[in-house]
């Protein structure tokens, strides 16, 4: 099977290539007391900055074999913020949104957002769902400006459990009616570190036809004591099969055994080598985005310790065979 590995919006090899510079709320407000045209003009030419050094970063993915590729959600600095509604950020910049798009299909990139954690569909209240779904929006009003379809998605969590973790399950099957069908498309749903186990998280996917994001690292730190990931990745996997997409799992390794849900700055090769091991059996060829402090060169190294190993033959910089 062919593994391809990937990493999360910044990187560790390109310098001064950040895609997530930020403009403050606070200093916006600062500068639009004096000059409001200059303050506009500054997250403007943020958001260019952002856009400029993300179309870097994926030209850096393609010339060394990266087909897999996560955007960062703080692209356009203060999008959805309340004090800046009439900002049309969208007609603004919508060629740069259109070059990085056209580059991402010419060279069949596989992409992705992951919203905040404050985006939470499953909320008993109204003002933030509505938030929530505005941040959706966001998101994908990006990728529709890109141009992409619905294989650009969004991954998600479930959300808080708010004392009653069956009421929240069953909350978000409730409010997912009210999803815009736009949105409801791009959606896949991950399994946390804390709250929502893979099972759990796999259930709803299952329910509402969403493929599932099978994260190893958060499997560790939150699962039921009678479960196996080998017991999972069935299920994990059949929710790929109508999207036309491999599977996809995220790999990180703790940062220490006191600290174990932080992420390390690299990833131990051995752990992903048992999970792989495990899904070769299935022979369906598998997406891994790595979540490492190191970003890129996280993810080159893990490739190059990966190839050392018995069954594992390389297939560039950025994939192997299984």
């Amino acid at each position: 099977m062919l593994v391809r590995f990937g990493f999360v919006a910044m990187s560790a090899l390109l310098e001064q290539a950040s895609p997530s510079k930020a403009v403050t709320f606070k200093n916006y407000q600062q500068l639009a007391q004096q000059d409001p045209g200059a303050a506009m003009e500054k997250v403007k030419r943020v958001a260019k900055g952002n856009l400029f050094n993300t179309l870097r970063l994926l030209r850096h993915c393609q010339a060394n074999g990266v087909k897999l590729y996560r955007f960062s959600s703080k692209i356009i600095p203060l999008a959805t913020h309340p004090g800046l509604t009439g900002w049309d950020y969208i007609t603004e910049l919508n060629l740069p949104l259109q070059e990085l798009g056209d580059f991402v299909k010419h060279n069949k990139i596989r992409i992705a957002f992951h919203p905040d954690h404050f985006t939470l569909i499953n909320t008993p209240r109204e003002d933030v769902f509505q938030a929530s779904v505005a941040d959706l929006m966001h998101h994908c009003s990006l990728l529709n400006a890109m141009r992409l379809d619905d294989q650009a998605k969004l991954i998600t969590h479930i959300g808080g459990a708010y004392g009653n973790k069956e009421f929240s399950l069953n909350k978000y099957v409730e409010n997912w009616a009210r999803i815009p069908q736009h949105i409801a498309r791009r959606i896949t749903l991950e399994n946390d570190d804390k709250i929502y186990t893979a099972r759990e998280t796999l259930y709803l996917c299952q329910k509402l036809k969403l493929p599932m994001v099978l994260d190893i690292h958060h499997f560790a730190c939150n699962h039921e004591k009678v479960s196996h990931i080998e017991d999972i990745y069935p299920g994990f996997v059949a929710t790929w099969q109508e999207t036309g997409l491999p599977p996809k799992i995220h790999v990180s390794s703790p940062k220490s055994e006191a600290d174990f849900r932080a992420h390390h700055d690299y990833v131990d090769a051995n752990s992903v080598y048992k999970f792989l091991m495990m899904a070769r059996d299935f022979q369906l060829d598998l997406d891994v985005m790595v979540e490492a402090k190191q970003k890129d060169k996280a993810m080159f190294k893990l490739v190059q310790d990966l190839s050392q190993l018995p069954n594992i033959m390389p297939v560039s910089e950025a994939s192997i065979k299984v």
